[in-house]
């Protein structure tokens, strides 16, 4: 469904979605997400360092924006892989709602960085992430269908990366906003408690005109049916009406994409009411891992019985998802050939 923004009406609830929207006057289209009790129990229940839970709620709130245009059902993966002190970033987003994230990081060196920042200063993401690679990939189930962009990290942020990536892998015009947010709540008589929200804001430059596009080999993403599925080429940096939506992008702060009464709907009117801004239907998100019992005990027998045995403590071998944290126990009887 396609609406006008009216900020007077009914509006998408504060929680965990992805609203797609477009700018025609600008030849604008792109995402915002919303994250509430999902980031928040991911972070939550593995007790990162504040500096860690921010980094990887930047990573989760991109993952669900650049997930959420699959048209297919499949997977989008973001990775990093770096000499940081969080050195593997991993988040998933499996169609059509689920979303599950694991950071490694060196405690020690974490501590380091947030101790040489300036009091009440986020970290510098850069710092922590170091240098290495990012990497992005679409799986459709087969191999045929994988595709895989990887970008350089060199010391700076995923914002940058993810600019980076669309101007080398998609050539499409980009600015990607991201912000997280410790929220701190007290009720009379109880101790003070936090939650985490994460948010973001993607605008995509796709003109019509023939003389302004190039071909497209990625799916368009949420992209209205009907419309062409071209790109447009990369020398799009002295066109009016990008710098005018990358100018008001620009204009996005953090409270803006975490404070949950400042909804989606609030923020576009924000930004493109002169121009009319469109909407379409909210996408739900979750926390939601992929792991079960099935597939834990599929990946202990690709072990050789040997391996197994070696696993085997106290009559048993214990394995505990690095996402959800779920521990899945197996008698030594019953991997042990």
């Amino acid at each position: 469904m396609l609406t006008d923004v009216d900020v007077t009406g009914a509006e998408a609830a504060p929680g965990d979605l992805v609203l797609p929207f477009s700018v025609a006057p600008l030849d604008v289209r792109g995402r915002v997400v919303r994250l509430g009790p999902a980031v928040d129990a991911m972070l939550a229940r593995h007790a990162y360092p504040p500096a860690v839970s921010r980094l990887l709620g930047e990573a989760i709130a991109l993952t669900a924006l650049l997930g959420a245009s699959l048209k297919f059902d499949g997977r989008f993966s973001l990775q990093t892989s770096t000499d940081g002190p969080v050195d593997l970033i991993v988040v998933d987003f499996s169609t059509p709602d689920a979303l599950r994230a694991y950071a490694r990081f060196d405690a020690d060196r974490v501590a380091a960085v947030a101790e040489a920042t300036s009091a009440g200063s986020k970290p510098d993401a850069g710092l922590l992430i170091g240098k290495g690679h990012l990497a992005m990939t679409v799986d459709q189930g087969t191999a045929a269908s994988r595709y895989q962009g990887i970008v350089p990290l060199d010391g700076d942020g995923l914002e940058a990366a993810a600019h980076r990536y669309f101007e080398q892998s998609e050539q499409i015009p980009t600015r990607v906003r991201l912000a997280v947010a410790e929220v701190m709540s007290r009720r009379p008589g109880e101790a003070p408690a936090h939650a985490w929200r994460a948010g973001g804001i993607l605008v995509q430059f796709l003109p019509e005109a023939p003389d302004r596009l190039a071909h497209r080999d990625l799916d368009p993403g949420d992209r209205p049916e009907g419309d062409d599925e071209n790109e447009v080429s990369d020398d799009a940096s002295d066109d009016d009406a990008w710098v005018e939506a990358r100018a008001l992008v620009e204009t996005v702060e953090d409270i803006e994409l975490t404070d949950p009464d400042v909804t989606p709907e609030r923020l576009l009117y924000r930004l493109f009411h002169e121009r009319g801004v469109r909407v379409f239907d909210p996408q739900p998100l979750a926390d939601r891992c992929r792991c079960s019992r099935e597939r834990v005990f599929g990946v202990l027998k690709g072990f050789s019985p040997e391996e197994r045995a070696e696993m085997v403590v106290d009559g048993a071998i214990e394995v505990t998802c690095e996402f959800c944290s779920t521990r899945y126990r197996f008698a030594a009887e019953e991997v042990i050939d």
